[in-house]
């Protein structure tokens, strides 16, 4: 199943109200619902909806649910051509095992232009992120209502009012989060739980797994995305932002 083109018909900023109403609808029908709820309900109420996933230290968790549900959700993997050979192994096993019927591979089409020797992460990461991650996720969900993310409250300062439905701003999309209230304690147990198979560098001291130049391991007491572009004003890859905005904070700021 391909990806569908967009409504170019559709009048987006007529469509901006009656989305907001709908977000803070189902904020407020879920608000002490869990994350299986959360997940049926954007599934089957916020219309047409793809899951993306890094498939990475903890994204088994909402694959499985989303398994569970319907295992015909799209679910968008951004390869950018310099993940770890262990998140690409991952991917493919963990793919065949929840059975997930609609896997979609998206890679960028102009990486031999803008990137030919493979070094721009060196020079600008704001830009290799947005060649490799931002601009192919953009193209891929322009013909969804929305996308479902794994976002977490816990996971740095800017995320810690997340609600489980968000309107983003610029495309009139849903952002659905159905882990928003989750401790790393909450995704622990479910995985041993439900004896899900763990990304295999989290035991190498990988809590947060990106593109292989630009993450290293985590030592103990330190952020979970500590690991993340070490050592730079930049903790978020750009995906989640107004309007491809960067705002610098969190655990490298």
């Amino acid at each position: 199943m391909g990806i569908p083109e967009p409504n170019l018909a559709a009048d987006a900023s007529a469509a901006a109200t009656p989305r907001a109403e709908q977000v803070a609808a189902l904020n407020a029908r879920y608000r002490h619902h869990g994350a299986t709820e959360v997940m049926g309900a954007a599934l089957t109420e916020a219309g047409r909806i793809a899951l993306v996933s890094s498939f990475g230290a903890e994204s088994v968790v909402l694959l499985h649910m989303a398994a569970i549900i319907d295992r015909d959700v799209p679910v968008l993997f951004i390869d950018t051509e310099m993940l770890f050979t262990e998140t690409l192994v991952y991917q493919a096993e963990l793919a065949e095992r929840l059975r997930l019927r609609n896997l979609q591979v998206i890679r960028a089409a102009d990486i031999a232009q803008e990137d030919p020797d493979g070094t721009l992460h060196r020079r600008d990461t704001d830009a290799c992120c947005a060649l490799r991650k931002t601009r192919p996720l953009k193209a891929a969900l322009s013909g969804f209502d929305g996308w479902i993310t794994g976002r977490k409250r816990f996971q740095s300062g800017r995320r810690a009012a997340l609600d489980f439905f968000e309107l983003e701003e610029g495309t009139g999309r849903i952002k659905i989060n159905p882990l928003a209230h989750w401790t790393p304690e909450d995704v622990q147990t479910y995985i041993e739980e439900n004896r899900l198979p763990r990304h295999p560098l989290v035991a190498r001291g990988y809590p947060s797994i990106g593109c292989a130049p630009c993450t290293s391991p985590v030592k103990p007491g330190e952020d979970p995305r500590a690991g993340r572009w070490r050592g730079q004003q930049k903790d978020e890859c750009g995906i989640h932002f107004v309007n491809g905005k960067l705002v610098r904070t969190g655990a490298n700021a």
